[in-house]
C-alpha cells in the first residue's frame, strides 16, 4: 500500500510534468503621445496543451471559456470591445498594427469546426448567445442579418489541422455601449483575476475616462510538432489617457479652470495685458507617475508567472533617453541599445511606482507613419436615398499600397453597385476620373435579402503613391416596419465599420496591418410616433371608462340609506356574536384536555 506522503508526491510530479508546457506571462507597455496622451498597453498570455483542454484539465486557461469553445466546435476565436478614436494624425500608427484593435462597439469573428455551413451558423449562434452571458455584452442580438462570411478580410493566425472543416464567421454591434460590466468578466479570465499583477492598474473609472480603448480575446492553436500543440489565449488593453485629465483626483472629476497664477502666457503678444492671456505652448513633455495616472501603485507581480520560463521584464517604459525615469527601489533596469525602450523586473511582494519628471527633450521617440488613411461618410439628403463616400491616402512617395476593403452593410441600406465611381487626386491637387478596374483589382460581392442577411463588400484595392482615391456609390434606405424601429428612432441606425487588411510587401509570413474606419450613423424614414401614442392613450382612456362602469353597475348593490344602517347593525352583530362563539369553544376545549 503506498503511504499518503507519497502518493501525494506522486500526483505533484505528474501534475508538473502535464503543464511544463504551460506558462502565463503578462506584461505592461506605457508610452507617452503628442501632445499630452498616454499609451498604455496591457498583454495577457497564458495556454495549455491540446490534451489538457481536450480532457477539461485547465490550470492558466479560463475554464469558463474553454467549455464554451468547446461546445461550439470553435478551433479560433478573436473578440473585440472598443470606444473612441485612435488619433493616426497625432499617435501614428495604432498598436499592434491594428490587430488587436476592432470596431467601434463589438466585434466577433470565429473560424468554426461543422459539416456544413447550416451546422456552423446554428453553432456561431450557441457561441455569440454563449458569449453574452460570460461578458455581460449584447452578443446575443449578432443574428443572421448581422453575421458575413468575410473571403480575403481575414486569415486563421493558429494551427489548425487538414481535416478540419473550418468556416469563418463575423459579427458586429456597432451600438454596444463597452462599460465596466464587459471589464469585471474581463478580469476574471486572468489567473490573479486582477488582484496582482500589472493587472491592478485596470480600474474602470480610469480605463473607460480614456479618448479611446480596446479590450481584446484572442484564442488560437499553436502546434510546434505533430504531438505538441498548445491552446493559447491572449487577452490585451489598449487604451490612450489624457494626462492631465487622469491626474485629477477619483473624488472631483469636473474639469476646473488653471488659476491665473498658474497660467503661462505669451507676453510678446501686442494684446498681452492683466487680463488678456495668449497661451505659450510649452516645449517640455510633461512629467506623470503611475500613481497619478492610474491612482493606485503596481501589486507586486503574478506570482503564476515564476518559474514558467517566461520573460521577467514585466513594466517597459518608450521614452526619450533623455528622460529621467524614478522607479521604485529593488528593481532591475534594462535598457535597450537604442535608449528608447526601457524595461523593469517586478518584486513578487513589492509595490511598484514609476515616476516621470517633465523636462525638455531634444530627441522625442520616433513615432511610426500609417501606411494608409481612410475615411468614410455618408452624403446626400433626403428619406430615400443617399450615398457613400471612401477616401484613402497614401503618403508614401515611393511605394504603392495593396489592400483588402471589407464592408459589411445593414439590409435596410441597399447600395447600388453599378453607380460605383473611382477618383484620384495627387499631391499637385488636380483631381481625374479614372476607370474602376486601374484602382479596383478583384471584387466579392453578395447582396443582401430583406430581414435575412446584410450586404457583404470586399474589394482588393490599390492606391498609387502620393494619390488620395475617393470611391463613391449609392444607395436606397428601406422603409420598415413600426414594430422595428427602436425607442430612440430618429437618432439613427448604426452601421458598422469598414476593416481594411494591408498586406505587407517586405515580409510575406508577418502579420497584416489592420485598419478601422469610424462607424456611420444613418437616418432612415421615420414615421411619426405622436400619432399611435394618442391614439394608444385615447384608446385606454375610453376602455377604462368603459370598463369602470360597467363593472360598478355589475358588482355594486344599490340600496336606501336606512337600509344601509340595518345591514351594517347586522354585520357589526354577526361578527361579535362569531367571535363570542369562538372564544367559547376555545375554553371549553382546553376544559376538556385537562380533565
Amino acid at each position: 500500500m503506498i503511504p499518503v506522503f507519497l502518493f501525494a508526491l506522486i500526483l505533484v510530479a505528474l501534475s508538473s510534468l502535464g503543464s511544463a508546457a504551460a506558462d502565463y506571462h503578462e506584461n505592461l507597455t506605457l508610452q507617452p503621445l503628442p501632445p499630452s496622451s498616454l499609451l498604455a498597453s496591457f498583454n495577457f498570455r497564458s495556454n495549455t496543451t491540446q490534451k489538457s483542454f481536450d480532457k477539461r484539465h485547465f490550470r492558466y486557461f479560463p475554464r469558463a471559456l474553454g467549455q464554451i469553445l468547446q461546445h461550439a466546435n470553435t478551433r479560433e476565436l478573436h473578440l473585440r470591445f472598443t470606444t473612441g478614436r485612435w488619433d493616426a494624425e497625432s499617435w501614428g500608427s495604432r498598436p499592434w498594427d491594428g490587430f488587436k484593435e476592432g470596431g467601434t462597439g463589438v466585434e466577433l469573428w470565429a473560424w468554426i469546426d461543422a459539416p456544413n455551413e447550416e451546422i456552423a451558423f446554428a453553432k456561431w449562434i450557441t457561441l455569440t448567445q454563449s458569449l453574452s452571458g460570460l461578458f455581460c455584452a449584447s452578443l446575443n442580438f449578432i443574428d443572421s442579418t448581422k453575421t458575413t462570411r468575410p473571403v480575403a478580410s481575414f486569415e486563421p493566425t493558429g494551427d489548425h489541422l487538414v481535416s478540419d472543416n473550418l468556416h469563418l464567421l463575423h459579427g458586429t454591434l456597432p451600438g454596444e455601449v463597452v462599460c465596466t460590466e464587459n471589464l469585471t468578466p474581463f478580469l476574471k479570465l486572468l489567473p490573479c483575476k486582477g488582484k496582482a499583477g500589472v493587472a491592478s492598474l485596470l480600474d474602470g473609472h480610469k480605463l473607460f475616462d480614456a479618448a479611446w480603448q480596446s479590450m481584446s480575446v484572442d484564442v488560437r492553436p499553436i502546434c510546434q510538432g505533430v504531438d505538441e500543440c498548445l491552446v493559447e489565449i491572449d487577452q490585451t488593453v489598449d487604451i490612450a489617457l489624457d494626462i492631465d485629465r487622469s491626474k485629477r483626483p477619483r473624488g472631483d472629476q469636473i474639469p476646473r479652470p488653471v488659476h491665473t497664477d498658474q497660467l503661462v502666457c505669451d507676453t510678446s503678444k501686442p494684446y498681452h495685458s492683466s487680463d488678456t492671456c495668449y497661451p505659450l505652448e510649452k516645449t517640455s513633455e510633461k512629467g506623470w507617475s503611475i500613481t497619478e495616472i492610474f491612482g493606485r501603485t503596481i501589486s507586486g507581480s503574478c506570482p503564476l508567472t515564476d518559474g514558467q520560463g517566461t520573460s521577467d521584464e514585466t513594466v517597459c517604459l518608450r521614452v526619450s533617453p533623455e528622460r529621467e525615469v524614478q522607479p521604485s527601489q529593488g528593481v532591475v533596469e534594462t535598457k535597450s541599445s537604442d535608449g528608447f525602450n526601457r524595461c523593469f523586473t517586478l518584486q513578487p511582494s513589492t509595490e511598484f511606482d514609476l515616476t516621470i519628471l517633465e523636462q525638455e527633450v531634444t530627441h522625442p521617440v520616433p513615432l511610426d507613419e500609417p501606411v494608409l488613411h481612410a475615411e468614410r461618410t455618408i452624403v446626400g439628403h433626403g428619406q430615400e436615398r443617399g450615398g457613400m463616400r471612401i477616401i484613402f491616402e497614401n503618403p508614401s512617395d515611393s511605394e504603392p499600397v495593396d489592400f483588402i476593403y471589407f464592408e459589411a452593410l445593414p439590409w435596410f441600406l441597399r447600395p447600388y453597385m453599378h453607380t460605383l465611381q473611382s477618383t484620384i487626386t495627387g499631391r499637385d491637387g488636380i483631381r481625374r476620373q479614372i476607370p474602376t478596374s486601374e484602382i479596383i483589382k478583384e471584387a466579392f460581392y453578395r447582396p443582401e435579402i430583406d430581414r435575412e442577411r446584410g450586404t457583404q463588400l470586399e474589394l482588393a484595392l490599390s492606391v498609387p503613391p502620393a494619390s488620395t482615391v475617393t470611391l463613391t456609390y449609392d444607395f436606397e434606405k428601406a422603409i420598415l416596419r413600426y414594430t422595428e424601429y427602436p425607442p430612440d428612432a430618429n437618432r439613427g441606425f448604426n452601421v458598422a465599420p469598414a476593416v481594411i487588411k494591408i498586406g505587407r510587401h517586405d515580409d510575406a509570413q508577418a502579420q497584416p496591418i489592420y485598419i478601422r474606419t469610424t462607424s456611420l450613423l444613418l437616418p432612415l424614414p421615420t414615421p411619426d410616433f405622436s400619432m399611435p401614442y394618442n391614439v394608444i392613450i385615447l384608446t385606454s382612456t375610453v376602455i377604462a371608462l368603459a370598463f369602470g362602469s360597467i363593472f360598478n353597475l355589475l358588482v355594486r348593490r344599490f340600496v336606501t340609506l336606512d337600509e344601509a344602517a340595518a345591514l351594517t347593525a347586522q354585520t357589526l352583530k354577526g361578527r361579535l356574536t362569531g367571535q363570542i362563539v369562538a372564544l367559547r369553544d376555545r375554553i371549553r376545549g382546553k376544559n376538556s384536555k385537562v380533565e
